[in-house]
């Protein structure tokens, strides 16, 4: 995203500082790891983004920026773990790379590492910003624990679905911002107003995650479509066609997405797109994203910056929400 451009030096930067070889190798080396695999770097940016917005500079927000992904990618490396996935950003995880035990000891120093960036700030700015982190983790942790309880629950709603994903997902979107309004001292309503706009921003962008994984292009997307179907997952998808499909088509629905060892995988996919299609669940899902969108444009509103700024994150809202990968 063009958007974004202006930071990439000075985080990859920020990154290859924090890459130093240092010993026990076995500890960071796999931390050094996942974080040279990359990623879209979004949540770092916003943090950088919103600094700006509230007149401090990349360099006075690059300590909050990194502890934003560090963070980001402990979780990522245990989640890893808990999905046994084999592979992260078409790579093999650290456990697969590793073992188990040293992704989950190199994630635990993540975590640590992640706090240690935040010293960098004075002592009144880093309680603001470890405090903010320390309810951002462990509503991440809360969101997990959910997810986990979805897969063997048998009927959850679409409104637990919202929350677990606002938990796992959204919390840290919203914290990555609020963090640069701490460091630029914005004042107590523009800091709740930012940090809604992240909420409202990274429900619309896992609603979107959720929507590309059944109905986005694969070359563009990065990876197999259907994934989703294949392993089972009650996306915001199913939840919809639940709600507004027949009796029989949610029977069938729940039905497919069971233990289902004899069909093949392709023809799995395309029944349940099928059925995702004929219950108005994919129309459904993208109006779902556009009114998350919306809501975030009314926190954006509130908001005492610039009309100029305000644009810079209106951009940043569109592309979210029309993007395909």
């Amino acid at each position: 995203m063009n958007l974004f451009n202006a930071y990439q030096k000075a985080f990859e930067s920020a990154i290859e500082d924090f890459n130093q070889e240092q010993p026990p190798q076995n500890l960071y080396k796999p931390m050094h790891y996942l974080l040279d695999l990359g990623g879209k770097r979004i949540r770092p940016f916003l943090t950088l983004m919103a600094g700006e917005a509230f007149g401090v500079s990349v360099k006075d927000t690059i300590g909050a920026a990194l502890s934003v992904e560090v963070f980001h990618n402990f979780t990522l490396m245990h989640d890893d773990i808990m999905d046994k996935a084999t592979l992260r950003r078409g790579k093999p995880t650290v456990h697969e790379k590793w073992d188990v035990n040293s992704a989950i000891l190199s994630g635990d120093a993540m975590l640590i590492k992640a706090y240690q960036s935040l010293e960098i700030y004075p002592i009144n700015i880093f309680k603001k910003l470890a405090r903010l982190l320390s309810k951002t983790a462990i509503e991440v942790c809360e969101g997990q624990q959910y997810d986990m309880d979805f897969e063997i629950r048998p009927n959850t709603s679409e409104e637990e679905y919202i929350e677990m994903i606002r938990l796992k997902t959204a919390v840290l979107v919203g914290c990555a911002l609020q963090m640069g309004a701490i460091i630029g001292r914005a004042n107590e309503e523009d800091q709740q107003a930012i940090y809604d706009f992240g909420i409202q921003l990274g429900l619309a962008f896992q609603l979107q995650d959720d929507y590309l994984d059944t109905f986005g292009d694969q070359y563009t997307f990065g990876k197999k479509i259907g994934g989703d179907i294949l392993k089972g997952k009650k996306t915001i998808l199913y939840h919809l066609a639940l709600k507004y499909g027949e009796e029989a088509q949610s029977k069938e629905l729940q039905s497919l997405l069971g233990v289902n060892k004899f069909m093949d995988d392709e023809e799995k996919i395309k029944k349940v797109k099928s059925l995702f299609e004929a219950t108005s669940a994919q129309s459904a899902s993208r109006d779902l994203i556009k009114h998350h969108s919306d809501l975030a444009g009314i926190e954006l509103q509130k908001l005492t910056i610039t009309e100029d700024q305000k644009n810079h994150f209106r951009e940043l809202k569109d592309w979210l929400m029309h993007r395909a990968y």
